[in-house]
């Protein structure tokens, strides 16, 4: 399966691709955010100079316990990092948000890909969008709470097909949909563990993988790893997510990342054809 995204041709399944964070918020989980769009603009140039495929900019922190942000304002801080990253960035730009007018006027300064962390459940209109600019779309499971009534990778999956099945119906086509379990939404840190452990069962939904350990609370809760600490714990993640199928990694420290996933992919076994 291959898309052209952005510029860029995507051949699912034949390479992992990585995807870098700029997160344009003065509350980042990660303590990563930056509020200067020149910052966070190098920044970004940064991230591709070590490797990174995609660019992913964010202006709404999405933390445990998170305030949210109205459209307005998460306009304020993303779109003056658009409209500087976009002469500059030789790599698709994505802008992570569930909200149609931030998506609708990141699209126009130049963002090819939406990733919506509510898979078009609180904003199915994205599709649309989609399929009309021709963007990428990034679906993830997210949920309010923790509680599952059987098994999570069953949930995760039906979910998924879900909102999978609006983006088609829409219009985008089916290679340029992208998947993501959603490590840290809607889950407790054990079930962050499950995910990784059976991330190779999400292989049956048919469509590329994303997956978004970095730095996640889970690697502290389970294995007591603070937020400086974490590195180690996300490589170990991602390794674990490629060998069992993941097509593009979203992370925070591209260059150390990046590295960690061209042995993985190396070791893994050819993808059947998607």
């Amino acid at each position: 399966m291959e898309a052209e995204i952005g510029g860029r041709r995507f051949r699912w399944g034949s390479r992992v691709y990585v995807m870098g964070i700029v997160n344009a918020t003065p509350d980042s989980f990660s303590g990563d955010g930056v509020l200067d769009p020149e910052a966070a603009v190098r920044q970004a140039r940064r991230m591709i100079d070590d490797g990174a495929d995609l660019i992913d900019v964010g202006g709404e922190s999405t933390r445990p316990g998170y305030e949210p942000v109205s459209a307005e304002e998460e306009l304020r801080r993303v779109l003056p990092v658009l409209r500087r990253l976009r002469p500059v960035a030789t790599v698709p730009v994505s802008i992570d948000t569930w909200k149609l007018e931030v998506a609708e006027a990141a699209a126009a300064e130049g963002a090819a890909i939406v990733n919506d962390i509510w898979g078009l459940r609180r904003s199915p209109g994205l599709a649309g969008l989609a399929a009309r600019r021709g963007l990428g779309l990034v679906l993830m499971h997210n949920q309010d709470g923790t509680a599952y009534a059987s098994d999570l990778l069953a949930e995760v999956a039906a979910s998924l097909r879900r909102s999978l099945a609006v983006a088609l119906a829409a219009g985008v086509p089916r290679e340029r949909v992208v998947l993501d379990p959603g490590i840290g939404f809607g889950k407790t840190a054990a079930h962050g563990v499950e995910v990784l452990r059976r991330f190779a069962e999400l292989n049956e939904l048919g469509q590329p993988l994303l997956v978004g350990p970095s730095r996640k609370s889970f690697l502290e809760r389970i294995f007591g790893q603070p937020m400086e600490q974490r590195l180690p714990g996300t490589i170990a993640s991602v390794t674990a997510a490629v060998l069992r199928g993941a097509d593009i990694v979203r992370v925070h420290d591209v260059a150390e990342v990046a590295r960690a996933v061209r042995v993985a992919e190396a070791l893994r076994t050819a993808s059947p054809d998607r």
